[in-house]
């Protein structure tokens, strides 16, 4: 099996944030669970924006305190995912958004990682002390439903979520 490891992104991820930052965007226009990764051409000012992120006292407006992983493959330092943990909600987060958000390298999809990655990441909330988190994904999402049921999910609701025009079931996960 290989071995893959979660952490904080760092400068020695330069070129390999902006190899995913590139194939992401081409693929879909967008990267979930990527703490704005896609606003910022510079792998540098991502990296600073997710550290001020980190900390209360330095959040961008509509932010809560969150923390970015990357997803990296040992065997050649190779990103195959982000995810995002948000450590508490405000209003649009806990109606729409939940506390973790993730998304795989498109050349890398249907390889059981985002399933590997949510359950090393949902072992980082428990150490972190919550008790559970909210998860959502689009209704036509089939690998991301998939991939939180693997890990524990409980269905709860769905809901319309006008600005993206979706509809995205809401699933929670226990930690205790």
């Amino acid at each position: 099996m290989e071995i893959l490891t979660l952490m904080r992104p760092d400068p020695s991820f330069r070129e390999e944030i902006i190899s995913y930052r590139a194939e992401s965007l081409e693929a879909e226009g967008y990267i979930n669970g990527a703490g704005g990764m896609d606003r910022f051409p510079d792998p540098a000012d991502w990296l600073e924006f997710g550290q001020r992120q980190t900390r209360r006292e330095t959040l961008s407006p509509g932010w809560v305190p969150s923390t970015q992983f990357i997803y990296v493959r040992d065997s050649d330092r190779r990103i195959v995912g982000l995810i995002h943990v948000r450590h508490e909600f405000n209003q649009d987060l806990e109606r729409y958004g939940g506390n973790i958000g993730y998304s795989v390298r498109p050349s890398e999809r249907k390889k059981g990682y985002a399933k590997r990655m949510l359950a090393d990441c949902l072992a980082f909330c428990k150490e972190s002390g919550q008790e559970r988190v909210l998860i959502t994904c689009r209704t036509d999402n089939e690998g991301s439903r998939r991939t939180i049921l693997a890990n524990g999910g409980v269905y709860q609701s769905t809901v319309y979520k006008p600005e993206a025009g979706a509809m995205l079931q809401r699933y929670w996960i226990e930690l205790t």
